[in-house]
């Protein structure tokens, strides 16, 4: 493989600190590079030297001549007053990029609903994030550089570029380095891994799964390195203070690759167990949503959802980007109240919520974090468990001189973690999360995972990393068309059928278009009759599709919440009866999700709102 460009004994000093210090390395034709490593570690620092963006300390960064570079920031150098196309285009007539099929699939996933006239200054944040990748995406380069391109993305758009980039290049041929905490995106899009730490730079091969085996190898053969030493000045002591001993024949470790790695891990977590200590918190009730339904003025953001969460449970909330996840979790919450229906709320529930936008901080950047614990009691009950609450904020990344800073003083990925362990030291019996990965750095999600696994409660979690919620969550639900859909395949039958409603309406869109072609052309009356009396056939069986299907839905969904009632009502004692409940709910959801399918897709087929 050639090679596109290379850092050459690399230095980088800030003021206060070293981040680079003498690194070197390469990056080659095909390689597709994911960088990793704590925060403030200099991950953005790495790639602006790589861009040549800015100048390191000491070294050197070499590129081939002719090499062209495109880079995502975290910011971006929109220009406010441009509008969309120019940002993306610049001057360029429309005929030369409106007939490229890539530049046409870049803006269909990522700017399908921005218009290209708009000006850059009246974007939102997440909106002007995905014109600045879109910008990167529809030029032409040999070495893509991301930092954090996930960011603003739902999980339709992270998959998509993961797609995309996995096919932008043939085999061989382009570059990528990207930095980014989404560890899915990471094992579907890289081929290896950069590991940065303490100024250094440790290659690994493969995507990030093959980087965590490596990496609890390195661990392991570096901690029975220190085992040996200690052993060996064990002896040595033991030789001095007394007459030599006999050597006692050492012991050989055997493995069989990551079998044995992880032949002593526990599960991570045991459903039945934390089943039975949230029932005993909890009782038999937690939520349950009756016709919930939530509008502003005209606009309808969910209607007709009936659920029932029950003690115990841990959910993943999905939905694109706008569906209303906040809204619904605020109106669970009863921080806002539904427009119409009924939530009941089990007597003994304590909620807490972790927001996005950290309201549990808000207010008290002033204090230092061991005021803030002050708040709190001294111990407290985690995993039948009994903890210390300095423990709880130890145990997701803080340690001896963090407990001494103002809040106002901490990172982004230090306040989520905080708010996290804050909303832990209440004792709650239900937690909802609302995007609790953002800000956090791989090592701190595992972190964030494993505090989790030990938790017994009602767990709720709306986030787009879909790594953490395939970790953290047992049951997936999604927003969408306005109610809560169970999803027994996860967040693959999400994406199934986001891909299928869109399609539905691409097909709907294009025969419209035609339709009105026709119509401004004229044509034969009769063709027309005959066309609507097929279309008004057409309409027909789709009516008695659509009502049939919504008659069986509801049948269904009527044996889903028996099933569900039954099995908070069973005796938390009695695991086969549990089991078997469990097993008929999960055939009942699977079912209820097929007759679902029917019902939306006649209802697409119709124009109908789905409730």
């Amino acid at each position: 493989m050639a090679i596109l460009l290379s850092l050459d004994d690399v230095t980088m000093e800030w003021p206060t600190s070293t981040v680079l210090d003498g690194v070197s390395l390469g990056v080659y034709d095909g390689e597709r590079i994911g960088v990793v490593g704590p925060n403030g570690e200099g991950k953005s620092t790495l790639l602006s030297i790589l861009a040549g963006a800015v100048e390191p300390t000491d070294g050197r960064c070499v590129a081939r001549s002719g090499l062209s570079i495109g880079i995502l920031g975290q910011s971006d150098s929109l220009d406010d007053e441009a509008s969309v196309r120019e940002a993306l285009f610049g001057d360029a007539p429309e005929f030369e990029w409106a007939g490229r099929a890539k530049v046409r699939r870049i803006l269909d996933a990522l700017l399908r609903d921005v218009g290209l006239d708009r000006r850059i200054a009246e974007l939102s944040g997440g909106e002007r994030r995905r014109v600045d990748l879109a910008r990167l995406l529809v030029g032409d380069w040999d070495l893509l550089l991301l930092d954090e391109p996930t960011n603003h993305l739902d999980v339709v758009g992270i998959t998509w570029l993961a797609e995309h980039l996995a096919g932008r290049w043939t085999a061989g041929e382009g570059a990528l380095v990207c930095v980014t905490h989404d560890r899915w995106f990471l094992d579907s899009v890289c081929t290896s891994m950069w590991e940065l730490h303490d100024g250094h730079v440790e290659a690994f091969e493969g995507g990030f799964s093959a980087y965590t085996q490596q990496r609890l190898e390195r661990d392991r053969l570096a901690a029975k390195a220190a085992v040996k030493r200690r052993n060996v000045l064990r002896r040595e002591l033991a030789w001095l203070a007394r007459a030599p001993q006999a050597r006692a024949t050492r012991p050989k470790f055997r493995k069989q690759e990551a079998e044995a790695l992880i032949a002593d891990v526990p599960t991570l977590r045991d459903p039945i167990s934390l089943k039975s200590a949230a029932v005993a918190r909890l009782g038999k009730q937690v939520f349950e949503l009756e016709g919930v339904a939530k509008s502003y003025g005209e606009r309808v953001i969910f209607s007709g959802v009936d659920w029932i969460i029950g003690p115990g449970d841990r959910i993943g909330l999905l939905g694109e980007n706008g569906a209303g996840k906040t809204t619904f979790l605020d109106v669970l919450a009863g921080i806002d109240e539904p427009s119409a229906g009924i939530i009941r709320r089990g007597k003994s529930v304590r909620l807490a919520r972790v927001s996005q936008h950290l309201d549990l901080l808000q207010g008290r950047d002033g204090e230092t974090v061991e005021r803030l614990l002050a708040d709190f009691k001294r111990t407290l009950v985690m995993g039948g468990e009994e903890v210390t609450s300095r423990s709880v904020v130890e145990s997701l990344g803080f340690s001896g001189g963090d407990f001494l800073c103002r809040l106002g003083d901490l990172s982004g990925g230090q306040r989520r973690r905080l708010a996290i362990a804050c909303a832990l030291m209440e004792e709650p019996n239900v937690l909802i999360l609302d995007e609790p990965g953002n800000d956090l750095d791989v090592d701190m999600l595992a972190a964030l995972e494993s505090v989790l696994d030990g938790w017994s409660g009602t767990l709720l979690i709306v986030t787009h990393d879909r790594y953490l919620m395939e970790r953290a969550t047992d049951d997936v639900y999604a927003l969408m068309d306005g109610t809560i859909r169970h999803l027994p395949g996860g967040v693959d039958e999400f994406l199934d059928r986001v891909r299928k409603r869109h399609a539905v309406r691409a097909v709907g869109e294009e025969t419209r278009a035609r339709q009105v072609g026709a119509d401004a052309a004229g044509g034969d009356a009769e063709d027309e009759r005959e066309a609507r009396r097929r279309a008004n056939a057409e309409r027909r069986e789709a009516r008695h599709a659509y009502d049939l299907a919504e008659r069986r839905v509801r049948r269904s969904r009527g044996v889903v919440a028996a099933l569900s009632e039954r099995l908070a009502g069973t005796d938390p004692t009695d695991y086969v009866a549990l089991q078997e409940l469990q097993e008929a709910l999960a055939a009942a959801r699977a079912e209820l999700a097929e007759l679902e399918d029917a019902w939306l897709e006649a209802a697409l087929i119709l124009g109908e709102d789905v409730d």
